[in-house]
């Protein structure tokens, strides 16, 4: 596949590393020659020196006979990205896609619009984050979720901590456990350390994995139970850090809280947005790094602090203090990707990550059709991706013990029409099922194979 990546920032720096592969020709773009440079320090690509939404450098990057053409360039004001965006798909690039910072683009009318003049995907990664933020603020109990089917089947990560009964149990005892239970949930991955795990039998639970289980609606309380969490209600939220992102998630999450508090240290941002929430969001002018100043503005009497800094070490250093402090929970934005299995280490509930977000709906483009959406979860190398099956496809011909299905990836669970249900090792996949895959990285272009 021929990919063109107009931005060498640290989003398209990122999808450099990731789609460049042996069936993947990948180019990048950008004005800046030090971002290229560092770029192809750690990664074999072609680069292109110039303007991305110059034709002439366009064409010399390869636009008019592209698969896909990301813009995702990292400038403040990103119009580029959707002219060059225009300009590739009038070039011939196949399909084109644009990251945009302006959330009236994304209104239905408008996304039209934006189709009819050729650019298949707008993304914003800070709505998204926000979205994500607002998700896990419901689901206190969780590092990180994810929905299938409006709930019908969740994918949910929990952190082990001492009281959890998992702790030395193998995952025969597990199975055996959720057989009893009429099989509602399912392991499909353990991260330890710096290692994703796709569990065997003999593989055993231990203090401080990240278990990431896929359940029904259902199992998902009696779930909790065995891990040893309880979800919290959070009433009252602190945000460190006026951005985008705690702007969005204020403004989300106003209607439904009882108060927000947001934290900002630029005295000018506090007045702007100071008008533009309703009167339960305040707005106050502060350093948020300094716990005294915490203290001061009673932070032992919210529920949940969200630190959304445009720098991750505040950010998490915010949250390790808070925590300290009685807040039950914490969530960090960190963008190095180094830093995340630190925050979690340091005690952090849930880490936001907006590459990650961003790669998601990035890669599903260089997948087959048949994937309805693919999403990295933050603190493990593995993937998760919703497939619609095809008639006749691989993965039908026989049950799942029967198949040979990579061994780095797992089939958590199925909806099939108005029912849901998890595998297991005598489930038959049947065509039109919407099934639910978790697989690390190089096993996914072997697991979409099963399903064309």
């Amino acid at each position: 596949m021929k990919i063109v990546i107009a931005g060498a920032g640290e989003v398209g720096s990122h999808l450099a590393k990731m789609l460049n592969n042996e069936t993947n020709e990948v180019t990048v773009i950008d004005q800046r020659r030090e971002r290229l440079d560092n770029l192809t320090a750690i990664t074999d690509v072609i680069t292109v020196e110039g303007n991305p939404s110059a034709i002439k450098v366009l064409r010399q990057a390869g636009a008019h006979d592209a698969d896909l053409f990301i813009a995702v360039n990292p400038s403040d004001s990103q119009d580029v990205n959707i002219v060059s965006a225009m300009l590739a798909k009038q070039l011939g690039s196949k399909k084109v896609t644009a990251r945009i910072n302006n959330e009236e683009y994304l209104t239905y009318e408008n996304k039209h619009l934006f189709t009819e003049m050729g650019i298949d995907l707008m993304f914003y990664p800070e709505k998204i984050a926000a979205g994500e933020i607002a998700d896990l603020l419901k689901r206190t109990a969780t590092t990180e979720s994810l929905e299938f089917a409006r709930g019908k089947i969740q994918i949910a990560v929990f952190k082990l901590e001492e009281e959890s009964e998992l702790i030395g149990m193998n995952m025969a005892e597990f199975s055996a456990l959720a057989a009893q239970e009429g099989h509602k949930f399912r392991v499909v991955a353990i991260s330890r350390q710096d290692e994703t795990i796709i569990p065997k039998v003999d593989t055993k639970f231990k203090y401080h994995d990240l278990v990431f289980i896929i359940s029904k609606r259902e199992g998902m309380d009696m779930l909790m139970r065995y891990i040893g969490k309880e979800n919290i209600e959070v009433k009252n939220l602190m945000i460190l850090g006026g951005s985008p992102i705690g702007e969005m998630v204020a403004k989300q999450l106003s209607k439904q809280l009882d108060s927000i508090k947001l934290i900002e240290m630029n005295k000018a941002k506090c007045l702007d947005l100071s008008e533009k929430f309703p009167s339960n969001v305040m707005v106050v002018n502060g350093d948020g790094r300094n716990s005294d100043m915490l203290l001061e503005e009673s932070i032992r009497e919210y529920d949940a602090f969200v630190a959304v800094t445009n720098n991750s070490e505040t950010n998490i250093l915010a949250c390790v203090a808070a925590k300290s402090l009685g807040v039950p929970r914490t969530i960090a934005e960190v963008e190095n990707l180094e830093y995340i299995r630190l925050a979690e280490s340091m005690g952090v509930d849930a880490v936001i990550n907006k590459k990650l977000i961003t790669a998601g709906r990035i890669f599903k483009f260089t997948l087959s059709s048949k994937v309805r959406f693919i999403k990295y979860m933050s603190g493990t190398k593995a993937e998760v991706l919703e497939y619609i099956v095809s008639p006749g496809s691989a993965i039908t011909k026989n049950t799942l013990m029967n198949t040979n299905f990579p061994k780095n990836a797992i089939i958590g669970g199925i909806i099939r029409g108005n029912e849901s249900f998890i595998a297991v090792g005598d489930t038959q996949i049947q065509a039109y099922d919407r099934v639910a895959v978790f697989a690390l990285p190089e096993a996914v272009k072997e697991v979409d194979k099963f399903f064309k």
